[in-house]
């Protein structure tokens, strides 16, 4: 094997073992930034050693087991222990020898409750989404600082000071590892939830930048949402969500032509569409609705992607089943935004003139000003209407709106064709 080969070797392994890594070691010295920068050192001596001797028939073990001396030695060389052994004496001592067997016991741990109480860690309430989405993809993704910096177009020293203050403070607030229970654990695994899906749907559909879609990201939360799965198999939402992450993933190889440019849902190829990944969606919502999850806002969202999934072309979409989940979704979790989409919907089920008086009747919500998608979605009605003119203004409207420039470029596309449209009127 060549020295480019193991270092490719080498990534794959991170990228498979480091969030193991990263939460047996946090168990046993109860520190997250310590325990990534013990991984780290593990990576490091990977890097130095397997293109010598080769990579090691079990590489996890091997990094692990490096890790757990690099935090014996640590324990015992560190100039802190020893400041406060001073002071602590004999207690300090003891407590010190035990942390040494636990870490010289973690290697043969099961540590599938690790890597589930790391995700509980990561997406901590007490951090901003911002920081939750960054330090979940570095410390369950794999990703470098870099990476994530790239995938949220954000610079690399902003998502470096995120992640030192998101640890600093999991630290500072002595945030336990565990997985809560009881009442926590509803809230709790909410937050979790979100941070996947906020990172699937960054991938998804970018909100800035030359590309419509980062299909990388969505990979990113569809494995995290997938290791969850296994880890809570009794959690209804969490089989609701890896479900329409599923279904959507389906079509992201649809989602825009060979020059990446944005091809609508109605017009996508569906025998382009990965059959594979919506039957594993459909068989995750099935596992959600068999738990009794049927009404969970992720499951429900799930019901309605896979209503699109079912049909072989656009013009069999059952619209009125999907707006009857909407309906439903807005019971369980309103807002504007399910208001908008219920809107679509009901344009597409019983007349755009229907859906328009939904859109109008909420255009002026706080949570949608600015919001690029509200004058999209009035666009694509009015122009069912026939109302052109109106058309080809909201639809400038939407694009000087986005920040992506492909949804900005098809939503010009379509401010020309009603213009034209308007013209061949007169």
């Amino acid at each position: 094997m060549t020295a480019s080969d193991t270092h490719r070797a080498i990534d794959a392994v991170w990228r498979i073992e480091s969030a193991k890594l990263i939460a047996g070691l946090t168990r046993i010295v109860r520190d997250v930034g310590l325990a990534e920068d013990l991984a780290q050192d593990a990576l490091l001596a990977a890097l130095e050693k397997w293109p010598e001797t080769g990579v090691p028939d079990n590489p996890g073990a091997w990094l692990m087991a490096t890790a757990k001396h690099r935090a014996i030695d640590t324990f015992r060389r560190s100039a802190r222990v020893e400041r406060k052994h001073e002071e602590l004496g004999h207690e300090l001592e003891t407590r010190q020898e035990e942390m040494v067997r636990e870490l010289e016991e973690a290697i043969d741990d099961d540590i599938g409750d690790d890597v589930l109480r790391l995700i509980f860690m990561s997406c901590h309430p007490i951090l901003s989404r911002e920081a939750r989405a960054a330090l979940t993809l570095r410390l369950l993704g794999g990703l470098t600082t870099d990476e994530i910096a790239r995938a949220f177009l954000a610079p690399e020293a902003t998502i470096a000071q995120r992640i030192v203050r998101a640890k600093r403070t999991l630290t500072d607030a002595q945030v336990p590892f565990e997985v809560p229970r009881g009442p926590d654990l509803a809230s709790r695994l909410a937050s979790v939830l979100e941070v996947i899906y906020l990172i699937f749907n960054e991938g998804y559909s970018a909100t800035a930048g030359d590309d419509l879609v980062r299909p990388a990201l969505c990979e990113d939360a569809l494995r995290l949402g997938r290791v969850l799965a296994e880890l809570a198999p009794g959690e209804p939402e969490v089989h609701g969500l890896v479900a329409l992450m599923e279904i959507h993933a389906s079509r992201l190889r649809t989602r825009t032509n060979a020059a990446g440019e944005a091809i609508l849902l109605l017009e996508q190829d569906r025998g382009r569409w990965d059959r594979l990944l919506i039957q594993r969606g459909l068989t995750a919502l099935e596992r959600a609705e068999r738990l009794g999850g049927a009404n969970g806002p992720y499951a429900l969202q799930a019901a309605i992607v896979a209503c699109h999934a079912r049909a072989h072309t656009a013009a069999e979409t059952d619209w009125r089943r999907i707006a009857s989940l909407y309906d439903a979704l807005a019971d369980v979790v309103p807002s504007p935004i399910v208001e908008l989409n219920r809107a679509v919907a009901v344009g597409m089920a019983f007349g755009a003139a229907e859906g328009l008086e939904i859109i109008d009747a909420i255009a002026g919500e706080p949570a949608l000003k600015g919001y690029h998608l509200v004058a999209a979605a009035r666009a694509d009605m009015l122009e069912k209407l026939g109302r052109n003119d109106e058309a080809r203004s909201e639809f400038e409207r939407a694009a000087a709106l986005t920040r992506n420039a492909r949804e900005r470029d098809l939503l010009l596309k379509r401010a020309r064709s009603n213009d034209d449209a308007q013209q061949q009127a007169r």
